[in-house]
């Protein structure tokens, strides 16, 4: 038995523009209305995955680990690590966690690995059981970060990570003996390197979480791509061979920064278009 929740955790507000690429504001506002700074809603959305007594988590959003200095400058709207109060809800704890699958380690999607910030601590890694499971080229990136993407990375989560003996780095284009069956890893690069999206099996199709190539519902049309990705055609064509691959079988794709959907089926339109159906908001225990 495998059953499927979603996690909405910490928010933030970040520039329009930017999350859109090259879109024009005329066509994005209709998706997602800025404030007067420009700045949209964005969520940081993880994945539970419970199976065969074991508790795996996809990813821990950007949580809240900032100083309140930093926490402005991008956005986090919550003191609280509201993570850790998703789990709780489903009578957990970050001790109850097995593995955690990060798609990449951005500090919106590997921050919530930390504990809240607190005036004069160090930082503390959570999750104390469990296994961390990262791309190789996605983890050599983060240790040696590019100046356009230096700032995305916590130093200081990385040390934390490779001291705590549970750190496991899955080489690209190859699966994971940790995950098992039921679970297949699709890597990307245009986002950034090593981002590894996990696929996994559902009695009525698969379900993929699309992290950061396919950050919400709008970027599901082909050409929308954000201003942080590295290289926006190739992640094109990645998106549209994960698309392809998905669209005949049933698939889904729950997406991590999306916020009003959590989760939806992609089809496809009498032009070829892709699209989803079937969207939903927050999921609890999906298990078909």
């Amino acid at each position: 038995m495998r059953t499927l929740t979603t996690l909405y955790g910490n928010t933030q507000k970040l520039d329009g523009g930017a999350m859109f690429g090259n879109a024009p504001k005329a066509m994005w506002q209709r998706w997602m209305q800025p404030d007067e700074h420009n700045r949209i809603d964005l969520g940081c959305r993880a994945l539970l995955v419970q199976e065969d007594g074991r508790n795996v988590l996809v990813e821990a959003g950007v949580g809240a680990f900032f100083s309140p200095e930093l926490k402005q400058r991008y956005g986090v709207q919550e003191d609280e690590h509201l993570l850790l109060a998703r789990l709780a809800e489903l009578g957990l704890s970050d001790a109850d966690i097995d593995v955690v699958l990060l798609t990449h380690l951005h500090f919106d999607h590997a921050g919530g690995l930390l504990a809240a910030w607190a005036e004069g601590q160090p930082p503390r890694l959570l999750f104390p059981q469990a296994r961390f499971l990262v791309g190789r080229s996605q983890w050599q990136r983060a240790r040696h970060p590019h100046a356009r993407d230096r700032a995305s990375y916590i130093p200081e989560l990385l040390d934390l990570l490779e001291a705590s003996g549970r750190l496991e780095l899955i080489e690209d284009g190859s699966q994971s003996a940790t995950l098992g069956a039921g679970w297949r890893l699709h890597w990307s690069d245009g986002h950034t390197p090593g981002q590894m999206l996990p696929e996994i099996e559902m009695p009525d199709g698969p379900v993929v979480y699309a992290a950061d190539l396919i950050p919400g519902a709008p970027w599901v049309h082909l050409p929308i791509t954000m201003g942080y990705d590295r290289f926006p055609e190739g992640l094109i064509e990645e998106k549209q061979t994960l698309l392809k691959h998905l669209e005949p079988r049933g698939g889904r794709l729950v997406f991590v920064h999306d916020p009003k959907v959590a989760l939806g089926r992609v089809v496809r339109d009498d032009k070829g278009r892709f699209g989803l159906a079937d969207a939903r908001g927050e999921v609890r225990a999906l298990a078909s």
